[in-house]
This record gives C-alpha cells, structure tokens and sequence, in this order.
C-alpha cells in the first residue's frame, strides 16, 4: 500500500510537472504569436471562440489562456464582449488533454513511447537556438506527461477485492454524486489544472476504481474548481478585469448546475455517443459534449451576460493618489505565463501615463492664469500625484526584475529592459511637473510681475509640451514607425528652437535691468518643459525599437 502511495505521488507529480514543461515551452516558442492573436481579436464572438480554442488546444491550459484573456480585459486591449468568445473557447479547447489520454494513454505500453520522447526533447535543448530550446522543452514535457500517466495506470491498479468500501461509498445514490462533485472542485482549485484532473479521473475509471457516474460527477466538478486561476488573475485589477474572470465562472457554474440537474439524461445522451465499453472514451466525450453544449447555450446571450456581470460588479470609485500596490504573485501554472506579466506591466504603464498626462494639463493652467486658484486647486493633486508615481517606479521596476527572473527569451528580456527605461522617463517627467508647479507656486506667493507679452511667449511653448505628452500617451504601448517616430522628432527640434528663443529674450531683459528673480524664474519654467520634452523623446525612442 506504500508503495502505492508513492507510486501515486511521484507519478502525479511527472504528470504536472510535464504539463508544466509543455505549456511553458510552448508559450516561450509562440508567447508573441499568441499575444497577437488575442490582441488582434474583433468583435465577432465566433471568431473569438475559434481563437480561444485553438491557443487551449497549443498550450493545454484553459487556465493560461483565461488568465491571460483577464490581462488584456485589464490592459484595456479587449473589450469585455470581445473576452467571452475566447473565454467560450478556451473551456472546449481544454478537452483535448482528456481526449489525448484517452486515445493514446492506454491503447500501448506510453512508458516505452514517453522514455525516447523525452530524450528527444532534451537533446533540442542543447541546440543554441533559443527556438529549439523551447520546443525541446515542449516535447520534453509531452514525454513526462505520459510517463505520469503510465505510473498513475500502474498506482490505480488495484486488486478488485481490495475495493469494497469504494463500492459502498459509490452505491450511496445522490449523496455519491454531491460528494464527487465537491471532490472535482477541491482538488483541480489545488492542482490548477483541470486537464491533469480529467487524466487522473479517466486513469481511475479505467482501472475499476470508480464508476462512471462517479468520474462524471469529478469530472463536471472540476469545471467550476478551474476557475480557481481566472479569479487569481483579476487580483488587484480593473472591474471590467474582474468581470471578465466572474463571465469565466459564471459560464461553468451555471453550466454545471443544469448538467447536474439533467444528470442522468446527459450520461445517458454520452453512452448513445460512445457505443462499447471503453470508459476513457467516454469520460473524454462527456467533458467535450458538456462544454459545447454550454458554448452552445450562452453564446446568443453574450451581451446580456455582459450586463449582468457589469451589474453585479460595480465600476470603481476613483481613488485618490495614496498608496500604490502592485504584487508579484506567483501562484499557479497560469500565473508563470510572461507573457500575462507583460500584459500587466503595459497596463501598469498606460495608467502610469494617465497620471503623468494629468498632471502636465493642470501645470499647463498654471502657465495661462499664474495665481492663487492653481496654488489652492491644483498643487495638492501635482503633489500627490508626483508621491504617486514615485510609488509606481519603484515597485513597477521591482516587478520588471523580478520577470527578469523567470525564464524569459532574449526579445521578453529587451521588451522588459525597454519598460525600466520608460518608467524611468515617465517619473522623471512627474518630477519635472511637480518641480514647474512650485515654481509657479513660488511666483504666485512671492507676487512677482512678469510682462503679458512675456506669458504670452510662453503658451505656444507650453502647448508643444502637451502635444508631445498626447502623443506619449496615445502610443505609449505601441511600436512607432518612422512616421511617428519623425513626428516625435519634430516636437522636440520645435520645443528646443522655441527654448532658445525664449531664454535668449529673457538675458536681453536681465541685461537691460529687469527684476533679476523673476527672469531667472521665467527661465527655470523654460528648462522644465524642456527637460520634460527630452524625456518625452527618449520615451518615443524606446517606443520606436519595440
């Protein structure tokens, strides 16, 4: 019985672990295949079913996909419709793991096939490129995958006569079916993958250790404990996140109650389908007909689930500029994924760059009214604000480095150097807003006089800067052409041209006897919207490589 026992555990463990390694190397060889595919998605459900189900298929995890689906629902890079086609498909796509099984896990000896195949993949991973080394990593989880399976089909070989109690336990009517579907729910919330469930469940049932009914109850029970990494992925995140995660559960929850309230009709419907005795088959196509059927259901209703889920979780009161949290959380096999981290991160940026962008609009009402309304209505949010994105520097690099650490490629690595240097920017900028401020602040307090058409010069230059913060904004995720990158050049030329002229009047003005204090103040208000010019470019530069 020991033995049993490790034989479980260790066999278990190559299964996750293998499962582990294949959607890691698959996510590593076309993490930026996979991106694009979700981030080019439209509006069209059927579409975004279709594309759902084949990334599940490729990296064998409806978790990874899901997760990844709330990340770009929090980037503000799909809509909340736009998710549930993808949500849809990626719960079909996560059957092929049990069809594979299935098929292939008990018609010849996987030990003697799964040996070879690991050794294959190995071998990948000695080759330089850094593709084949994905790949090798790949193969080699597939082949792990199946020597678990192997050692779970020798642990659940048991002698028949050993089994009596499961017999009783399983001839408790109704209750056997609640106590299953609990069971499914618990232990694929722990494991995080409902498809290493669904290999386990069919292994059982397989070797006589549980009845169909009772693996058809795991099984509808593991849907709902799957949701487990939607819900860890909107930690933290944005409602309509969040409500991506809750359409995730909602779609199993609901679709699982009704199949329990069908429960016989529905096995009965799966044996009509898979005529013949082999349990795997129909394990396999019970988990598949389930969660079509459910696509089936809530696909018309997709703008209506949409409602409901927007009004069960209510938008966010904005909050002020306190305190920013952002943890690097590092639970579950979906939350691995680098590619959902660099969603997370652009998201952290875009919103770094909503704050930055606010701030130089209301410095930009300072330049134009100079007086105690600023000071009393602005300075305090261009304060807090500034703290803010302090904050946000800080733990959004720690964040970067800590992704440094995961295995990442050459290309995520750059990707992620990129991002520090724009934080970099992007708080500098804070620092130069802020810095503007109190010199206007300054002025105000100290009532100092400066000639109309001196302010005068200053609006044209001033409103260069917000141009150049727009275009910061609105690109500030995107890859810049030559076009836009010369656009960028532009701005700063002007900006500087105008910086020249406006300190070169000023020295007339000091050589001529003007109030020393406020020319030297008119010129540092120059050198700030330059500086934050400067970094504007640098921003646009590192925009222009990605």
């Amino acid at each position: 019985m020991f033995n049993s026992v490790l034989l479980l555990v260790g066999s278990l463990g190559f299964l996750l672990y293998g499962m582990k390694l294949m959607s890691d190397g698959v996510q590593k060889s076309a993490g930026d295949s996979l991106k694009k595919a979700l981030n080019y998605m439209t509006g069209n459900r059927f579409m975004g079913l279709l594309t759902g189900l084949i990334i599940t298929m490729i990296i064998q995890s409806s978790g990874a996909t899901t997760a990844m689906v709330v990340s770009f629902v929090n980037a503000g890079l799909l809509t909340l419709t736009q998710s549930c086609g993808v949500i849809f498909g990626a719960n079909i796509g996560t059957t092929i793991t049990a069809w594979i099984v299935s098929i292939f896990g008990f018609n010849f000896k996987i030990s003697s096939f799964a040996i070879p195949l690991f050794g294959l993949g190995f071998f990948l991973t000695l080759v330089k490129s850094s593709l084949s080394k994905n790949i090798g990593e790949a193969v080699m989880g597939f082949g792990l995958l199946f020597l678990g399976l192997s050692g779970l089909s020798d642990a659940f070989s048991f002698d028949s006569s050993s089994l009596t109690f499961l017999t009783k336990f399983q001839n408790m009517g109704v209750l056997t079916i609640v106590l299953s579907f609990v069971v499914g729910i618990i232990i694929t919330a722990l494991m995080h993958s409902s498809s290493a469930f669904s290999a386990i469940v069919i292994t059982m049932a397989f070797n006589n250790v549980i009845t169909w009914e009772v693996a058809a109850s795991m099984t509808l029970g593991s849907n709902i404990g799957s949701t487990i990494d939607a819900m860890l992925a909107c930690i933290g995140a944005s409602s309509d996140a969040k409500r991506a995660a809750l359409i995730h559960v909602l779609f199993n929850l609901i679709g699982t109650i009704i199949a329990l309230f069908v429960f016989k009709p529905l096995l009965n419907f799966v044996t009509l389908l898979t005529p013949g005795d082999n349990i795997a088959i129909r394990i396999s196509m019970l988990h598949t007909v389930f969660k079509t059927l459910n696509t089936l259901l809530f696909i018309p209703f997709v703008k209506q689930l949409v409602k409901l889920v927007s009004i069960l979780i209510k938008p966010e009161e904005e909050k002020p500029l306190k305190n920013y949290h952002l943890d690097f959380q590092d639970v579950g096999m979906a939350k691995e994924n680098i590619s959902a981290r660099v969603i997370r991160l652009e998201k952290e940026i875009r919103d770094m760059s909503d704050i930055v962008t606010e701030m130089f609009d209301r410095l930009q009402i300072g330049f134009k009214s100079m007086n105690t309304d600023f000071v009393q209505s602005h300075m305090q949010y261009l304060m807090d604000a500034e703290n803010y994105c302090d904050q946000m520097h800080e733990l959004i690099i720690k964040y970067i480095v800590n992704c440094e650490r995961l295995a990442v490629t050459e290309k995520q690595r750059e990707e992620l150097n990129n991002m520090i240097q724009i934080v970099d920017d992007l708080e500098a900028i804070t620092d130069q807003c802020f810095c503007a401020g109190k010199l206007i602040q300054k002025s105000v307090e100290k009532k100092m006089k400066f000639h109309t058409e001196d302010m005068d010069r200053l609006i044209p230059y001033v409103e260069l800067g917000r141009q150049f913060m727009q275009f910061i904004h609105i690109n500030i995720n995107k890859n810049l052409d030559e076009y836009k990158l010369a656009m960028a050049e532009e701005l700063e030329t002007s900006i500087d041209a105008y910086r020249k002229d406006l300190k070169k009047v000023a020295r007339k003005r000091l050589e001529n006897g003007a109030d020393v204090k406020a020319e030297l103040l008119y010129i540092d208000l120059v050198k700030q919207i330059e500086k934050i010019g400067d970094h504007a470019f640098s921003i646009s530069s590192v925009l222009a490589k990605k």
